[in-house]
């Protein structure tokens, strides 16, 4: 009897190809070359992202420190707004007592004045401070210079000065002449009491006569 073989001869199995040596050490070159890359590139942005911080902060604290300089720029400005204001206040009242100063004296000297001087009357007096602006009419140029005579004598005004003179055309009637002077106003100045209990100087001694 005959027998087939159906299933035929096994074909043999083929050999696996080695991988070159050459070539898995390029492959692991790269490979670490990449790694490489990536972590420079993460310390890199790392840096990158510290100095951004960085940055961020120092801007946080310079506009802190612009909005300290702004808050006290405008408390220096207001200071300084309030200081004026008080300056202001202080020569108002300053002016107000240099002007109340010896204003009864000053009407007293000018009435007493006045009273000395025939044929003279005020129409005006304006104060700022101790400068005075007198205006006035007269009789006669010989009362205003009188007048001018006597507010010197007084002790109370220097600084005499007669600006205008002139007669008044329109007084017909009577002869009248207009004037105007300036003045500065300045209370006597009060003079040092004298001793009257000082003793006498002791009078020399009298050398005795030899006899």
């Amino acid at each position: 009897m005959i027998r087939i073989n159906l299933l035929g001869r096994a074909r043999p199995k083929a050999a696996r190809k080695a991988v070159p040596l050459e070539g898995a050490l390029q492959a692991g070159l790269l490979f670490a070359a990449v790694v490489f890359s990536i972590g420079v590139l993460w310390y890199e942005w790392a840096q990158l992202d510290a100095d951004a911080q960085k940055t961020s902060a120092h801007i946080s604290q310079q506009t802190r420190e612009k909005a300290r300089l702004q808050n006290l720029k405008t408390q220096v400005e207001n200071f300084e707004k309030e200081k004026e204001l008080l300056q202001q206040r202080i020569g108002i009242i300053e002016d107000l007592q240099r002007n109340r100063t010896g204003g009864q004296e000053l009407l007293d000297a000018l009435a007493n004045t006045v009273d000395r001087t025939d044929t003279l009357w005020l129409t005006s007096l304006d104060r700022k401070g101790n400068a005075l602006s007198i205006n006035g009419s007269a009789g006669s140029i010989d009362a205003v210079a009188n007048f001018i005579t006597e507010l010197k004598r007084s002790g109370y005004f220097d600084q005499v000065e007669i600006k205008e003179s002139h007669q008044d055309d329109a007084n017909k009637t009577v002869q009248t002449f207009i004037f105007e002077l300036t003045a500065q106003f300045a209370l006597p100045q009060a003079k040092p009491p004298t001793s009257a209990s000082a003793p006498a100087p002791s009078p020399a001694p009298v050398p005795a006569k030899k006899g």
